[in-house]
């Protein structure tokens, strides 16, 4: 006996075949949002089709009326009613499908409405040429049962792929069988196969070869079109995952995350020379407590609904929220030259916001925001275990910046940055709205005798 054995990122031909034997199960748990995205990529498959259809409707259009035609005054051509009928019909479809969508009956009656066209226009060669109803078996005509079927593969719906070659191949053995049966007395039938070549003669092989090919062709189509539907619900659900995870993650790290090329482990990471902004409402826990809870959670969504993009404008990374704490890093998730005058610009612009909160018409009371920036080396990756992981940064300028947020309150102050990020961010282009006040402060779990430069009182 033979295992087939893979390892933790590899795949094998029975796992694939066996997930897309899945895909069916799992297409009945997806959420209504990936529903009806996939319900709109059929439709405008659908629209697609229409206007292929009327492209044929042309070509077939034009091809009749540049064909020779009988002398014969008396011979009725069903041809232009036809084509005129399956103008009107597409036409109308079109229309259908743009404005509302068609439902899967409509689909299955255009099928037969397009094979009825087929076989009608074949069945009228014999008239048009004035020849023995075996003649329309060898038009050429006959491929285009496999573009009729092809166009239904636009869909990724392969149950009306199977429909269109069911319905061609029932339609191609009721012409032979017309064959048969028009002259009882002459069937025309023959076993040469020069014969068959050569004449009007009727080869029942040949006919059920072409038979069979559409089946077989319709077959291969079929499945791969159900293992083409797994992969576009796969795809459907996984980007409404990104498009979610960009929501609870920082776009950056997001985007991080979509792009690795092998699956993400915690321990992994790198380091980087970066700023980190931290950035909290002072007061706030006395606040919350004396407010309902629905005011405290619409405060809290309106101060980050207005600073966040401020972070995000200068290039700063949400590493997390803290309550009514925000936490943003500047160079972490990606290197950049300007990491801390992004940093500190970013805290000029949360410090003027903030500065226009409690005015008349504002939504937000005024509340005392307080800020600091740190910068130094970090350590960027992620945490965690094989369920649970989170990206975020260590490092001493993160304990740092912590720290020196929460020590406005002793000096006074609104926003900090130590003296080497403040000069750090000076080197890189950062020009402060006013020259800042240089201190020497010792604050409390780090080192004494900081030196810190007092961006805003």
């Amino acid at each position: 006996m033979h295992r087939i054995v893979t390892g933790p990122g590899e795949r094998s031909p029975l796992r694939d075949a066996l997930a897309s034997l899945a895909m069916r199960r799992e297409t009945d748990r997806l959420p209504a949002r990936v529903l009806a995205t996939i319900a709109r990529q059929d439709n405008s498959s659908e629209v697609l089709v229409k206007l292929i259809q009327l492209a044929v409707v042309i070509v077939f259009g034009t091809l009749y009326a540049i064909s020779p035609k009988t002398d014969a005054g008396t011979a009725f051509s069903p041809v232009p009613y036809a084509l005129a009928g399956y103008l009107a019909v597409n036409l109308a479809g079109l229309a259908w499908a743009v404005r509302r969508g068609l439902p899967n009956w409509a689909v299955y009656a255009s099928i037969v409405v397009d094979i009825a066209l087929l076989m009608v226009l074949i069945w009228s060669f014999h008239i048009q040429y004035e020849q023995p109803a075996s003649f329309y078996l060898k038009a050429p005509t006959v491929l285009y049962i496999f573009i009729f079927i092809a166009l239904r593969t636009l869909r990724f719906q392969a149950r009306f792929v199977v429909a269109a070659g069911l319905i061609a191949a029932l339609g191609w053995l009721g012409l032979v069988a017309y064959v048969i049966t028009a002259d009882p007395a002459d069937m025309m039938i023959t076993r040469d196969y020069v014969e068959y070549l050569t004449s009007n003669a009727i080869l029942i092989g040949a006919e059920f070869d072409k038979i069979i090919s559409i089946l077989m062709v319709t077959a291969i189509l079929a499945l791969a079109l159900k293992r083409a539907h797994g992969l576009l619900v796969r795809a459907v659900s996984e980007g409404a995952a990104a498009e979610d995870l960009s929501r609870f993650f920082d776009a950056g790290v997001a985007a991080r995350i979509r792009g690795a090329d092998r699956p993400i482990a915690a321990g992994e990471g790198v380091k980087r020379q970066a700023a980190v902004l931290n950035i909290d409402i002072r007061g706030f826990t006395a606040l919350a407590a004396s407010e309902d809870a629905d005011r405290v959670m619409t405060m809290l969504a309106e101060y980050q609904r207005r600073l966040i993009p401020i972070i995000q404008a200068h290039g700063g990374t949400i590493d997390k929220f803290l309550g009514d704490g925000i936490m943003a890093t500047f160079g972490a998730t990606a290197e950049a030259d300007r990491f801390a005058a992004d940093a500190l610009a970013a805290m000029d612009a949360v410090m003027e916001e903030a500065a226009r909160w409690g005015a008349p018409g504002d939504r937000l009371p005024a509340l005392a925001v307080n800020a600091a920036v740190a910068a130094g080396e970090i350590v960027f990756g992620a945490v965690g275990d094989e369920k649970r992981l989170e990206y975020t940064v260590i490092g001493p300028a993160v304990n740092l910046s912590a720290k020196l947020e929460k020590h406005n309150k002793a000096l006074r102050t609104r926003a900090l940055a130590t003296l080497d990020a403040y000069e750090l961010a000076r080197t890189q282009g950062y020009v402060p709205p006013r020259e800042p006040e240089i201190a020497t402060t010792d604050i409390p779990g780090a080192e004494a005798g900081v030196p810190v430069a007092i961006m805003h009182r």
